[in-house]
């Protein structure tokens, strides 16, 4: 009931029908072994394993040994789908796909939290403790939901709560005998109702959910830390003038680039005739602290009405075409920056939105965020020449200071390796481009998105060495080499051009999440270059004018073949936006490609493992299993009446009977209990003490079998202990252990089930006769 508040969170959500089963599985085998029963640890112990074995038959049986037990290889395997699965929900909104790694922590969450309140409220009998792991639950899901129902949410868990500690109570009254009530009534009052105890249980349970639900209506709000809704994200602010602390603008490029369907982000409509340089923008991040590349914290006001100020740098004599785009995003793509095109001179956007002039963004306030918008931005299409670019003046030094700023930990190979590929260089803007040749011709660089992230200053010096990454080790790269070379830099992240529909849009998926690097030059203002092969499209002004020179495109992949598998997610991630244009690349679309996770497609197989698994575990242990559930029965019964005298001492002598045989002694049912109780002892080779406890098991069995009124005996089920640990003492390690594991005495379950049988038949028999009419003589 707790895990129906996580529903929100997720699309579809047939993942808790799958938690529900497995839940089921687990909880019936905790039912199974306290039925025994086991010891508390060994039962956890049980639901534990049974439950990693559940997992690993749902998500890992590729890398489980017979698919069904896990290895070392399966745990990795579910470490990775973990980290994907974190990495998904950093990325997603709500609601968000329902990928592998997330449907294991919603699948693996609920089986945990379970299994925590399983052994709480009913391995150790203690349910209030039970409520600490169902509130970690509905808090994880009533923090990230915001769909104006967390209130059934938390009526349908605290309903259950209450419902554990009502059974614990009945459950210890029980205990006590028969339960108290009220006075006793007079013949025209009223029939009695529920006991008083279930009365007072259930209007308490009545108030505090009142409470718990009407209460925090009337209280002050609380804003800010933990408390605040939305923490220090971006655009979660008041609305003011004020500074908006942090921003996290793209969580996890190198997810978005790998994930298994390339879900549509954003529908672009254009006045661009070129799509290649539809690049949007989401914002800058301009300081480089060691560790990362983060936006500065600068103060955000009212976005202009009219047009935007002109961009930094950006001189008169520049060349500039100003365009219209109108931006459709997703419904479940909730970010809290307007992705536009650089830079924007005007935007028209409905909501609560802050701009930001110094990066020229535009970022939400008091939760507004991009789900389900639309909006029209007009931006500069700015297309210098080289000539003006070489020509650049040095910045002034204050902007020159600020963007050329690098931690004292960043590696000299960084700047040594940016000094050796400029050699010669004799201005900043041919050094920028040796800079992008370098990694996208000359460096012998790869594209490759399955590549560890890496951090800081030494993930950079990691990236110039292997030569592999993807484009935020691209940007940050050549945005670091930049400033060691005195050139201003900062990295941009957000999306390149996506790919042209036949209606005239241009659809922006996950795979086109992208980050590139912007350098400053004056006269111009920041101008982005692509040091990323096989993503988006090189700048005109930083491809020389050769037409005879046979030098591939440098942001552009090559059209030959490669010899090995290409480490890109697919083949339209390295499809140039001219190419989608003329429907040029090959592959099919994911909707249409056939699925091919096995997990996925035959799910619904598990419950059939599962029970295949506990069939193949179970079954070998089933003699032990019923003989300890038997031997738990007859010594944890009672018989404290008269009633009750006869049946408990003759399970107690059956019990020190087949305890006995499974030991070596087999029963002679030809001998009274005085005689068999002899026989016991002598076979048996029992001590005096343990002795004597056998021959006053047996007098008890004389006096309830022949006495007019049978008696209750006291202490008898200590007197078949006490006999049993004297005949398990003669006997060696391995007679034991084969009463242990292979008891003798579990052929009466052969014996019941035959005499069983033989009584179904004899039954049916005798209906046939009784239906058979009686033949009479016609005279």
């Amino acid at each position: 009931m707790t895990a129906c508040a996580l529903l929100p969170l997720v699309e579809p959500v047939s993942w808790i029908v799958q938690a529900a089963l497995l839940l089921g599985v687990q909880s019936g085998v905790g039912a199974a072994a306290r039925r025994v029963p086991l010891a508390r640890p060994v039962t956890v112990a049980l639901q534990v394993l049974v439950t990693l074995v559940l997992l690993t038959l749902v998500f890992a049986r590729a890398h489980a040994f017979a698919g069904l037990f896990p290895g070392p290889d399966a745990f990795r395997f579910f470490a990775d789908l973990l980290e994907r699965g974190g990495n998904d929900v950093g990325r997603y909104a709500i609601p968000a796909p329902l990928s592998d790694g997330i449907r294991l922590m919603l699948v693996g969450g609920v089986l945990v939290i379970g299994l925590l309140v399983d052994t709480l409220a009913v391995t150790f009998r203690s349910a209030a403790p039970a409520g600490l792991p169902l509130l970690a639950l509905y808090s994880v899901a009533a923090g990230l939901s915001d769909n104006g129902v967390e209130w059934l949410w938390f009526l349908l868990a605290a309903a259950g709560y209450l419902m554990l500690l009502l059974a614990e109570g009945r459950d210890r009254l029980a205990q006590w005998g028969r339960v108290f009530g009220t006075a006793a009534r007079g013949p025209g009052s009223r029939p009695p109702g529920a006991a008083a105890p279930v009365r007072t249980g259930r209007r308490i349970g009545a108030v505090a959910l009142g409470i718990a639900l009407v209460v925090p209506l009337g209280l002050p709000s609380m804003n800010g830390g933990l408390l605040d809704a939305a923490g220090s994200r971006v655009g979660r602010g008041t609305g003011g003038s004020g500074t908006i602390s942090e921003v996290s603008p793209l969580v996890s490029l190198q997810d978005s680039l790998n994930v298994d369907e390339d879900r549509q982000v954003m529908s672009v409509r254009t006045e661009l005739t070129d799509v290649t340089d539809l690049y949007l923008r989401i914002v800058s991040l301009d300081e480089f602290d060691g560790t990362t590349w983060k936006p500065s914290k600068r103060s955000h006001t009212a976005v202009p009405q009219g047009p935007f100020p002109t961009p930094p740098g950006l001189g008169p004599g520049v060349g500039r075409t100003e365009v219209g785009t109108t931006i459709s995003t997703a419904d479940w793509y909730g970010q809290d920056w307007l992705p536009m095109p650089y830079p924007p001179s005007r935007v028209g956007v409905s909501g609560n939105w802050r701009y930001e002039p110094v990066g020229m963004t535009v970022a939400g306030a008091g939760g507004q965020d991009t789900r389900g918008l639309t909006y029209e931005v007009r931006s500069l299409l700015v297309q210098p020449t080289p000539e003006q670019l070489a020509g650049a003046p040095r910045p002034a030094p204050a902007l020159e200071r600020e963007y050329t700023e690098l931690p004292d930990s960043l590696p000299a190979v960084v700047s040594r390796t940016a000094r050796e590929v400029t050699e010669g260089a004799g201005n900043a803007y041919e050094r920028a481009v040796r800079l992008q040749e370098y990694f996208t011709l000359t460096g012998g660089f790869e594209y490759d998105t399955e590549v560890a992230v890496g951090s800081g200053a030494q993930g950079i010096a990691r990236f110039l060495r292997d030569k592999q990454g993807f484009c935020m080790h691209f940007s940050f790269a050549m945005a670091s080499m930049a400033r060691s070379l005195g050139i201003p830099a900062r990295v941009a992240v957000g999306f390149a051009p996506g790919t042209p529909q036949a209606d005239g849009s241009v659809a922006v998926g996950l795979r086109d999440a992208h980050a590139w690097p912007e350098l400053y030059f004056e006269g111009v203002g920041w101008t982005r270059f692509e040091p990323t092969p096989s993503r988006g499209s090189a700048p005109a002004y930083t491809v020389p004018d050769a037409a005879d020179s046979s030098l591939p495109d440098p942001a552009r992949p090559s059209r030959a073949a490669p010899d090995q598998p290409s480490a890109e997610p697919s083949r339209s991630e390295s499809c140039t936006a001219e190419e989608r244009k003329l429907e040029a690349c090959g592959g099919e679309s994911p909707q249409a490609a056939p699925p091919t996770d096995d997990d996925d497609r035959t799910w619904y197989v598990v419950p059939a493992w599962v029970l295949a698994g506990l069939a193949l575990l179970v079954l070998p242990l089933a003699p032990m299993l019923w003989r300890m559930r038997i031997r738990a029965v007859r010594l944890g019964a009672h018989g404290r009446s008269e009633a009750e005298a006869a049946p408990y001492v003759l399970s107690l002598w059956d019990e020190l009977s087949d305890t006995a045989w499974d030991l070596g002694v087999p029963p002679d049912e030809s001998l009274s209990p005085r005689g068999a109780a002899a026989r016991i002892v002598r076979l048996g080779r029992l001590d005096p003490d343990a002795a004597a406890s056998v021959h006053r098991v047996a007098d008890a069995v004389e006096q309830v079998l022949y006495a007019p009124r049978p008696r209750p005996v006291a202490g008898l089920a200590d007197e078949v202990r006490r006999a049993v640990a004297g005949l398990r003492a003669p006997v060696g390690r391995r007679t034991r252990l084969r009463a242990v594991l292979v008891p003798r005495s579990a052929v009466r379950v052969v014996w019941a089930v035959s005499a069983w049988w033989s009584g179904v038949r004899e039954r049916v028999a005798g209906m046939r006769l009784a239906g058979r009419r009686p033949f009479r003589q016609r005279g």
